[in-house]
């Protein structure tokens, strides 16, 4: 059966709910598409119920930095099925509530594989989709490893689902997954090894603050493997070994889980984009400034769909689907602005970046200065018993403008957003460092890093 929309948005997440609501609260016809539960990674199965797990590490951490300090927590662990029924009761009722959502704003939602078969129209299952326009904001899903033994691995959102937390864990990859749930792991008393191909983990973030949390790392007990690939698993459920490649030499590991952390791709790949000449690469779809595809004018791309856009996290993927709908609206006229957004890698202490790093200003040809200092013996770091904690920014020399700002510590997660705030507004670093904050903050520390 055809039916005719001003619009067909396939994805339930933070980019697509965005466009679609904003667009039907302007009276279009609108119809979003998922084959998956309703609400997206964030919400269901990426970074709201990670931040639940890492509430429940922090608090162990913090009480175990704190033994000597006035505080006893020789018994204190996670009890991790308790902890896991709580994280649903935040994911839970995630999938009604989105739905009920739609249905009250007059969306037609249905679920179902999206395909194109034309321009503009999309197949679902038996129902054909007309859209005067589409958006595409079907977000990412694991990379594929292309090693032998695959099928034994487990992604992040199997991770977020499990029952028991076995005791031998080892995460394939070096990115803001790997780290994470391996510092959740590794407070919930699992054995972990991570295994990164390449020489350096977290390349986003400033390498003098990933040395610090690397070492932190390990100091907690994780094998941390640089310069190793795996290259093959092997076994059976909760007996895999794990084989690797380094330039010097090869090597195995024995695991109860093998977690894959090794990178996301934008989930277009069995869109049928070619049916509606859209052109794409595997980093996603390509577009114009207004986040139109290039190729084919009726069609939009916003969040981890998009190649060249923004970085892909939650913010900018609600941002992006805001943008769609404005020229979706009124006419190809918003362009995205990507300058100052803050990215966390929530392990504990949180470890935190906005802007430009060092090498990145330099290539520029940019005239910087560096502040930067570990920050162990501040206050608000022996406070909370906290032995790893530093900065790093770069202020421009002519217009005293902040280029970057880096951070390691107790607070940096939420530090970090005063620093973007600034870069978004270009506000000068004097203008910040004479700010007045509430003392004693995690904010009343900026001053002092400017």
């Amino acid at each position: 059966m055809k039916k005719n929309f001003d619009v067909v948005v396939i994805g339930t997440g933070s980019a697509g709910s965005a466009a679609a609501f904003r667009c039907r609260a302007e009276g279009w016809q609108v119809a979003i598409v998922d084959s998956r539960p309703f609400g997206g990674t964030c919400a269901l199965r990426g970074c709201d119920p990670k931040k639940v797990l890492v509430g429940a590490a922090e608090v162990t951490d913090w009480a175990r930095r704190m033994c000597g300090k006035g505080i006893q927590a020789q018994q204190l662990h996670i009890d991790w099925q308790e902890l896991m029924r709580f994280k649903r009761s935040f994911t839970e009722p995630v999938t009604k509530q989105r739905e009920a959502a739609f249905a009250r704003a007059g969306i037609a939602a249905l679920h179902g594989r999206a395909r194109f078969v034309g321009p503009s129209t999309i197949e679902v299952d038996n129902d054909v989709l007309e859209g005067r326009f589409v958006l595409i904001a079907t977000g990412q899903k694991p990379a594929d490893l292309k090693i032998p033994g695959a099928e034994h691995l487990t992604n992040s959102e199997q991770f977020l689902e499990l029952d028991q937390l076995p005791s031998r864990i080892l995460f394939i990859g070096g990115g803001y997954i790997a780290f994470e749930f391996a510092h959740v792991a590794l407070r919930a008393g699992s054995q972990v090894t991570l295994v990164q191909r390449g020489a350096r983990p977290l390349p986003q973030f400033d390498p003098d603050l990933v040395d610090q949390l690397v070492k932190h790392t390990r100091e907690l007990g994780a094998d941390i493997q640089l310069g190793s690939e795996a290259i093959g698993i092997e076994g059976t459920a909760g007996a895999l070994t794990v084989h690797t490649s380094s330039s010097s030499e090869q090597g195995t590991f024995q695991a109860d889980l093998v977690v894959h952390a090794a990178g996301r791709e934008p989930e277009i790949d069995d869109l049928n984009l070619d049916a509606a000449g859209v052109e794409w690469v595997k980093r996603g779809v390509k577009v114009n400034r207004f986040l139109q595809s290039v190729s084919n004018p009726a069609v939009y791309a916003a969040g981890d769909a998009v190649a060249s856009g923004g970085p892909p996290l939650t913010p900018v993927a609600a941002y992006d689907g805001v943008m769609v709908a404005a020229n979706l609206l009124k006419g190809n006229h918003l362009e995205p602005n990507y300058v100052g957004v803050p990215t966390v890698v929530f392990t504990i202490p949180s470890l935190a970046s906005v802007g430009l790093s060092e090498s990145k200003a330099t290539e520029q040809g940019l005239k910087f200065h560096v502040k930067k200092q570990m920050t162990a013996d501040w206050y608000q770091s022996r406070r909370v018993g906290e032995k790893y904690s530093g900065y790093k920014v770069l202020i421009e020399k002519e217009s005293d403008h902040i280029l970057g700002a880096h951070l390691l510590g107790s607070g940096a997660e939420e530090a970090i957003n005063l620093f973007a705030m600034a870069m978004r507004s270009g506000m000068r670093a004097s203008d910040l460092k004479h700010q007045l904050f509430a003392y004693p903050t995690h904010g009343s520390d900026l001053p002092y890093m400017l």
